[in-house]
């Protein structure tokens, strides 16, 4: 990354998320999400997410990760998150707070939009946007289960890396 790069991001609130074909660099947005961001944070700090399957990949909509159990009903043992709605809207790359029926139950998991996803707007919490790397996103086996599904090799909160 060059230091122009640096300069016009803040390595606090900013992901770098390893997939199998690359870097993902997500910006985190705890000015619309304060409480669902501190949570991935805390979260990826401890090494929650590593290795965890995308568990939920559906072609032309998202592809979805953060359940330890790789099952789509698992979560952290922390207790889940009320819904911090926004007006920031769920194109493609941006990132929400998956969670149940129940608005108020966002936990772990999370999904990154592969297109236009606007019918979300105002249902999910959006907490992030993928800055650069889409196209390892755009990689990402499909299935609900995939057959083979693709892992999060590591993911980090910038800060915390020394290149």
């Amino acid at each position: 990354m060059t230091s122009s790069a640096n300069a016009e991001t803040d390595p606090e609130n900013t992901l770098y998320l390893d997939l199998k074909d690359g870097r993902v660099t997500i910006k985190m947005m705890p000015d619309i999400a304060p409480k669902h961001v501190e949570r991935i944070k805390k979260l990826t700090r401890d090494g929650f997410y590593d290795g965890i399957v995308f568990h939920r990949v559906i072609e032309g909509f998202m592809a979805q990760t953060g359940d330890p159990t790789g099952t789509g009903t698992g979560g952290s043992d922390m207790p889940d998150l009320e819904a911090e709605f926004n007006d920031y809207n769920f194109g493609r790359g941006t990132i929400g707070a998956a969670r149940t029926q129940d608005p108020d139950s966002a936990n772990s998991q999370w999904f990154i939009c592969f297109d236009d996803c606007s019918f979300l707007n105002s249902q999910y919490t959006v907490w992030g946007q993928v800055t650069n790397g889409m196209e390892h996103v755009d990689d990402i086996e499909r299935g609900e289960p995939p057959a083979n599904p693709d892992k999060i090799v590591r993911l980090q909160v910038a800060a915390d890396v020394k290149e």
